[in-house]
């Protein structure tokens, strides 16, 4: 009973900043299989606004390094299309594939194709889901959580990267895609 009470507490958490991002209609449904279906209209916005702000990023960017975070935007690129091939497995209960490494300093378009391939591999994961697995508990690296704490912790890191482009694409003088 005392993990259930955490966690309704942490999805309190993070539902208020996942649904208050963008001008988009909400990803709430009613019926069967709610989460699955927030998961999945939550990755078609934000596969499309994280995509939309790395493209509009300038190459020769992509090595900036905003404080206090002190990582590059071609990191950044790189920390989403990992984060979305690890959690979107699990959660997807499918394997991930085996990709070549890639470094932050490689070329834009290949960072942005690989984030891409990401988002494709996470809409192929989740094609099926449904919720009636959510309770079951995933061991992520060294993380314990079910799956549909997963799925708020991925929709909260979609997020949180967004903002991350946001203020680098600001630091940098360009208008963000929600400002346009």
């Amino acid at each position: 009973m005392k993990s259930l009470g955490l966690i309704l507490v942490l999805a309190g958490l993070w539902w208020p900043p996942v649904l208050a991002q963008g001008n988009h209609p909400p990803v709430v449904s009613r019926g069967n299989n709610r989460v699955s279906t927030f998961l999945r209209k939550t990755l078609a916005q934000r596969s499309k606004d994280i995509t939309d702000a790395a493209a509009q990023m300038p190459a020769d960017k992509y090595g900036f390094k905003a404080p206090p975070d002190d990582i590059t935007f071609g990191y950044l690129t790189l920390h989403v299309a990992d984060g979305n091939y690890l959690f979107c497995s699990f959660i997807g209960g499918v394997a991930a594939p085996q990709l070549p490494k890639l470094s932050e300093s490689e070329p834009k378009q290949k960072l942005i194709d690989r984030m891409k391939a990401s988002f494709n591999f996470c809409s192929t994961a989740f094609a099926n889901l449904d919720d009636s697995r959510m309770s079951e508990v995933l061991t992520i690296g060294e993380a314990k959580m079910s799956r549909s704490m997963a799925v708020l912790t991925l929709a909260g890191s979609w997020a949180t990267h967004y903002d991350l482009q946001q203020k680098y694409l600001q630091l940098n003088g360009y208008a963000t895609p929600t400002a346009k």
